[in-house]
């Protein structure tokens, strides 16, 4: 897998999220992550979509998810475009979960996935779509992100579609699952290649993501030689359309770390078709 710069840094929230109750269709599975509140899921979307927070989706449409200045519009069809986009935030907003090095680790307790960042999807007047991405600081919910396309929202509805439980990426392979029943079940074709139609079970799984992660955790020799692919790179998510970072591994309710911005600005991110 290709190797991106390290741009973005984990931040870890220690008990800041509002926890709830693991809903009915994750309820039997001990490595399920506990989900963000009700409330705080409806204040990150409030973030997402507040005029400022749409103003820019509304730039990133213009541009085509390229940064300022690389679409190669002038200010006056950048301003058009943007007008003529009129985004809106459709749905609710969702706990995107990423897979947990403390669980690739072996950390006792540790859960499959941990909460990267809460996701609202936003779509043009002419029917692009694009997922917002929002951290909460001290500061309280802001938007951090912009990514094309709609998979943070769109995987989970569909695991929400099909029997429940939690939804969560391998960023690494780009690869979506759930984890339903003790069981980690594919998503899209790249979980498929990884765990096959299937699915495995949740020990399996462990296995299958030690062997292929073991060495590159935080802390490893290879992660302090700095070397490209390692999980410091890719852990958190890699690649176009996704954030890297880093962040540690923890046991299981013991802290949620979600990716931000290193420096000033807001990502935005042009994701290519998927595989």
């Amino acid at each position: 897998m290709t190797g991106y710069p390290r741009h973005l840094t984990a931040l870890v929230l220690a008990g800041c999220l509002g926890l709830a109750a693991a809903p009915l269709a994750a309820a039997a599975d001990a490595a399920a992550p506990a989900p963000i509140a009700p409330a705080e899921l409806a204040a990150a979307r409030s973030a997402a979509a507040a005029p400022a927070a749409l103003d820019r989706v509304a730039l990133f449409f213009a541009r085509e998810g390229r940064p300022a200045g690389a679409a190669g519009l002038p200010a006056a069809a950048e301003a058009k475009a943007a007008t003529a986009a009129a985004p809106r935030l459709t749905g609710d907003a969702v706990a995107v979960y990423g897979l947990n090095e403390g669980f690739v680790a072996g950390v006792a307790g540790a859960p499959v996935a941990r909460v990267e960042f809460v996701a609202g999807r936003a779509v043009a007047a002419d029917g692009r779509a694009a997922s917002v991405w929002t951290i909460r600081d001290s500061g309280g919910w802001r938007v951090v992100d912009i990514a094309s396309g709609g998979d943070e929202t769109d995987y989970p509805a569909q695991a929400a579609a099909t029997g429940g439980g939690t939804a969560f990426r391998e960023p690494q392979i780009d690869a979506w699952y759930v984890l339903r029943g003790g069981r980690v079940l594919p998503l899209d074709e790249d979980a498929r290649r990884s765990v096959g139609a299937g699915g495995t079970t949740l020990a399996e799984y462990r296995k299958l993501v030690q062997q292929r992660y073991g060495g590159r955790l935080p802390g490893s020799s290879y992660d302090r030689a700095g070397a490209g692919g390692g999980w410091a790179d890719t852990a958190v998510a890699a690649g176009p359309g996704r954030p890297s970072g880093r962040g540690p591994a923890v046991a299981a309710g013991a802290a949620l770390a979600v990716t931000v911005l290193t420096g000033a600005g807001l990502a935005v991110r042009r994701r290519g078709a998927r595989r």
